[in-house]
């Protein structure tokens, strides 16, 4: 058996294809063949990579009824088509007119375990093997020449082309294959995602009696406490608290808020483990910056020009080249000690900052920051309501006492009302507090409005003083702008300052040169602009200036500029047009 698992068959022993063609620079003598498997398709060891500029020599097949004939090394290769998925089926065409299944069996059984030949009468035939391998097996033996027999005939002989064949035999089995493989995926991915999932946390057991007593010394363990709090939870979240459970689940609660001052105690514990872990690092970074002193000091010591001068080119370079790494990290060093004692010392400014607060201010300033106005009224409001439901709970354990609730009710009412009374008082006070910042952010307020509104009166005295400018250089109506120039800005009215604007005074130099630029335009326009196309032409001066600016600074100045409607209908229109030559010649 060759190396393509042909059997060699042959008149005269002479093998169909041979090894080196099979596979090139393959050694027979490495013993690299394993046992065939039909459904890994060649078992070899991969032989090197082939050079593609080597061609592969074919040569002459005989057996027992025909002969098949290379063709020209010269020519190209025979073109194939793209492989289907699953392939099993070869073309055949060119055969001999006498070419019976007989023969076409036996030039391809050497390929592999052959299910069906389909001849047809055209000189063509399909072929399915048994494994895909097999196809390219096959394709081997496309381009070559057959001759039946010894016969010169014309039926007798024909060049053979072996192509891939697209079967629904092949496509149907190719896809039931990877329907086994993807399922075969989905359950290995399903193994692996139920043994990485973590487990189901255990089922809530219902609210009885019994239940809420163990779980009453759950939360009084510490170890249970957790697994405790979650039944808890889901109890209340169920629905199960009404006026008959409400004594068990109020010291539960209570057992649960027990339990603040133990997590407390913990925190303030590893507190002071961090603090004494923080000390620990800072004397060793020191002891550390003091180690790289000594060594600075060494080296200091060795570049004075006493010791210096006695060491070589080398070893002076070497000597310079660890002081500057030894500097470098005496440095780093240094810079990480300063920034631990600036983080303690804006610790230690936090701390008395916190400490001249009351507790709930302090809580506020921890989490926001800062507290402003409508976060103050929230705080307000929500202790205003919580002191009512304090009160209402407080009246209704009165009328219930009045009542005659029964006596165990009676003895367990007195502590209960204690107790909320004093989350009165408590609340009453943070209301009361509350309230101070409330008035104090109210002063503050008025006081920022106090500064705005003065800030505004300048504003305003300073554009008057503008405006009134702007009037005397027009000159019209001269004695009565002097006497309303007199006039402190504060007490014009706005819509004296509002009809000043509109009067026609340049605010600023851009204006004066926009104006210049639109008298200009409309000059050399006799007939008009629309505000479009002037816009388009002062675009390409300043590209800052939009058509709502034109329009307004062009409607200030009526004795300059007039807006007439040209066109009918859909065409009409606005255009602008310059009047200033006829404002002067009727003054």
């Amino acid at each position: 058996m060759n190396n393509l698992g042909i059997v060699p068959v042959g008149l005269g022993g002479q093998p169909m294809i041979s090894d080196s063609v099979c596979l090139q620079r393959f050694d027979p003598g490495l013993g690299l063949i394993s046992p065939m498997n039909p459904l890994m398709g060649i078992s070899l060891v991969p032989p090197p990579p082939v050079p593609p500029d080597i061609p592969v020599i074919k040569e002459i097949i005989h057996s027992k009824s025909c002969t098949l004939f290379p063709q020209n090394h010269n020519l190209p290769p025979p073109s194939t088509r793209e492989r289907p998925p699953g392939c099993k089926t070869v073309f055949v065409g060119g055969l001999p007119e006498n070419a019976t299944e007989e023969i076409v069996r036996e030039v391809f059984d050497p390929c592999g375990e052959i299910i069906a030949i389909r001849k047809s009468k055209k000189n063509f035939c399909h072929i399915r093997f048994c494994e895909e391998f097999m196809v390219d097996k096959a394709l081997y033996l496309s381009g070559y020449r057959m001759r039946i027999g010894s016969s010169t005939d014309k039926k007798d002989s024909g060049r053979i082309h072996v192509d891939f064949a697209q079967a629904r035999d092949d496509l149907y089995e190719w896809e039931c294959q990877q329907r086994l493989l993807a399922r075969e995926e989905r359950h290995r991915r399903k193994v692996h995602e139920d043994r990485l999932r973590p487990p189901s946390p255990p089922p809530i057991v219902h609210f009885s009696e019994h239940e809420a007593a163990t779980l009453a010394e759950g939360l009084k363990d510490d170890h249970k406490f957790c697994e405790a709090t979650a039944v808890l939870f889901t109890w209340i979240d169920r629905g199960e608290v009404n006026r008959r459970t409400a004594n068990h689940f109020y010291s539960m609660i209570q057992s649960a808020n027990s339990h603040v001052r133990r997590l407390m105690s913990e925190k303030a514990q590893h507190e002071e483990e961090m603090e004494r872990a923080k000390e620990i690092f800072k004397n060793a970074l020191l002891a550390i910056l003091n180690q790289f002193e000594q060594i600075s000091a060494v080296f200091t010591a060795a570049t004075r020009q006493k010791a210096w001068d006695h060491f070589s080119k080398a070893q002076r370079k070497n000597i310079d080249i660890w002081r500057k790494q030894c500097e470098e990290l005496r440095t780093a060093h240094s810079e990480e000690i300063m920034g631990i004692r600036r983080e303690e010392e804006m610790e230690m400014s936090d701390e008395d900052e916190d400490e001249d607060e009351n507790p709930y201010k302090r809580l506020r300033t921890e989490e926001n920051g800062s507290c402003d106005q409508a976060s103050v009224k929230e705080e307000n409001d929500s202790l205003r309501w919580q002191l009512e439901a304090y009160r209402n709970e407080v009246e209704l354990l009165k009328r219930e006492q009045r009542g005659g609730g029964g006596g165990g009710r009676h003895d367990e009412d007195p502590p209960v009302i204690q107790m909320l009374q004093q989350n009165m008082h408590n609340m009453q006070q943070q209301l009361l507090s509350v309230q101070e910042q409330l008035r104090s952010k109210e002063a503050e307020l008025e006081e920022t409005r106090e500064e705005q509104r003065l800030l505004e009166g300048g504003l305003v005295s300073m554009r008057d003083q503008l405006l009134s400018n702007g009037d005397a250089v027009e000159g019209t109506n001269g004695d009565h702008e002097t006497a309303m120039n007199c006039v402190p800005s504060s007490f014009l009215s706005r819509e004296r300052r509002s009809e000043v604007i509109m009067r026609g005074a340049v605010a600023s130099e851009k204006e004066a040169l926009l104006l210049g630029v639109i008298s200009t335009f409309l000059h050399v326009h006799p007939f008009g602009a629309n505000l479009e196309y002037l816009w388009s032409y002062i675009q390409r001066l300043d590209s800052k200036v939009s058509p709502v600016d034109l329009e307004r600074l062009m409607v200030r100045l009526p004795s300059m500029f007039r807006v007439e409607l040209s066109g009918v209908g859909a065409t009409l229109e606005k255009r602008w047009k310059f009047c200033g030559f006829e404002s002067l010649g009727s003054a």
